[in-house]
């Protein structure tokens, strides 16, 4: 099926209690093994894209690969710009054919980030795609931006309602204590104001930083309201040790189809394991009926 716009499909998530699985994809393979593993468990998943992959493979290679692998699907799939600052790289997405995209303008002040929200909702609005976009700075490492501890900030639930209201977002993207990256120690996830951001803003939340996070606090997150969860770092550790691992097992074998099956299989399955996790397993017959 063609590729859908990601806000009534977050709706759907945050009204029925679920979070739909966000990928930052690295290749071809990794794209067609988070769509396999999602019409496996008949579930929407979301295909995100950082800014440096789109830099190195191309918008047109990457449009390319996702159309691909969704045109033939069952299931609701989405192609997401992630974390974004460049407005040029925005529309270029958004003519190219995604069908949602993220403005990341946290580190400003309110009023700026604001006015640089609505500048790309001017853009979502005129390709007819979906928008996320943050408020607060979410600490850790993705891809080139770097947020340490002491310079990050949890949102203000007012100021978001405020952010949310002026900008009719299909996702909001916020501090809670949440990190990019790996966790060094556990983190303190602030579920009172994931709640109280969602209850003003009623606006489907997207947790980032969702690698190294409990089953627990997943599960938290979503009954308060968490309707997109990202998963980067996890991706990109079992893209490269799958490679490893297989080599190291077979270290004779120099089929290349062989390897990449196996580091497919890896992903695939780690994909599963998360879109499982979030409750997205057989929700997409329920989401196309409404759409349709």
């Amino acid at each position: 099926m063609p590729l859908v716009n990601m806000k009534p499909l977050l709706r759907d998530a945050m009204d029925n209690g679920y979070a739909v699985a966000a990928f930052n994809l690295v290749d071809y393979g990794t794209t067609k093994a988070m769509v396999a593993a999602a019409e496996e468990l008949n579930a929407p998943v979301i295909c995100q894209t950082s800014t440096k992959t789109i830099q190195y493979w191309s918008h047109k290679e990457i449009v390319s690969w996702v159309r691909t692998v969704a045109e033939d699907s069952p299931v609701p799939v989405v192609l997401h710009l992630d974390h974004c600052k460049d407005l040029a790289m925005i529309e270029a997405c958004a003519k190219a054919g995604w069908t949602s995209i993220m403005i990341d303008a946290s580190e400003l002040p309110f009023e700026e980030n604001l006015e640089m929200s609505k500048r790309v909702r001017d853009i979502a609005e005129k390709y007819g795609v979906g928008m996320e976009a943050e408020l607060g700075q979410i600490m850790g490492v993705e891809d080139d931006m770097h947020v340490a501890e002491e310079d990050s900030v949890l949102t203000d639930p007012e100021d978001a309602q405020r952010f949310c209201d002026a900008l009719d977002l299909s996702a909001f993207a916020c501090a809670v204590g949440t990190a990019h990256g790996f966790y060094h120690g556990d983190p303190v996830v602030d579920f009172d104001r994931i709640k109280r951001i969602n209850e003003l803003t009623k606006t489907p939340m997207a947790l980032h930083g969702g690698t190294g996070l409990s089953d627990e606090t997943f599960l938290k997150a979503i009954e308060r309201g968490s309707a997109k969860i990202n998963i980067s770092t996890n991706l990109k550790h079992v893209f490269v040790q799958s490679f490893v691992d297989y080599h190291t097992a077979k270290p004779t074998d120099f089929e290349p189809l062989r390897l990449i099956d196996a580091q497919y299989q890896a992903c695939k399955t780690m994909f599963s394991g998360f879109i499982e996790k979030f409750g997205g397993k057989d929700r997409a017959p329920a989401y196309l009926s409404k759409a349709a």
